[in-house]
């Protein structure tokens, strides 16, 4: 049983023990979780994935990401945006994503209100909520990863005084985390520090 410190992969090196159970989990903390993201439309798809994630294991979203990539136009904000009630009903029959009516009709609503933003604003907003990283300790076991923030409550409030839905503070934590506002390898993990 892991004390939470990170542990050797497939190859030797060291990893945060979260990303050792499959090699889906491998690829994506290797080459994705931490590292910075830009862009409205990609922050809009991990805003959504966080979403849908909430209540469910990320592993499951992990591995229906190219399915929800296909049904939601592969989440370009204006797209879907004027998704109608005839695409909602369609995301509800669609196997290859969630099928949680909430979280679709969130989805196609904040992609509405998104639509509306200059471009560059989300972007702007998530950013801005990025901590100093020198005012953070580096986590040395999982223990010491936190699941919520001064900063994610921030940002949490922040998007929903925008009127984006789907959004508390543990899901806008999950958000820093994937998106490389925050850098939560462990200590001794191979990718702490790895730049874009």
């Amino acid at each position: 049983m892991s004390d939470g410190t990170a542990l050797a992969g497939p190859d030797g090196a060291p990893r945060c023990p979260w990303a050792l159970s499959t090699e889906d989990y491998v690829a994506y903390h290797d080459e994705e979780w931490g590292r910075p993201v830009h862009g409205d439309d990609a922050l809009y798809e991990r805003l959504c994935l966080e979403a849908f994630q909430s209540g469910l294991s990320w592993i499951t979203i992990l591995r229906r990401r190219e399915g929800f990539r296909a049904a939601f136009s592969g989440f370009r904000i204006a797209d879907v945006a004027a998704f109608t009630d005839a695409d909602k009903e369609r995301l509800l029959a669609d196997p290859g994503i969630i099928r949680n009516r909430a979280k679709i009709e969130a989805t196609v609503a904040n992609a509405r209100v998104l639509a509306e933003w200059s471009p560059g604003d989300l972007d702007a907003l998530i950013w801005s909520h990025a901590p100093d990283p020198a005012t953070r300790q580096v986590p040395k076991t999982l223990a010491d990863v936190p699941a919520v923030t001064p900063e994610s409550t921030a940002l949490s409030k922040a998007l929903k005084k925008q009127g984006i839905r789907f959004v508390g503070p543990t899901t806008a934590y999950a958000l820093m985390q994937a998106c490389g506002l925050v850098d939560d390898h462990l200590e001794t993990c191979v990718a702490r520090g790895t730049p874009l």
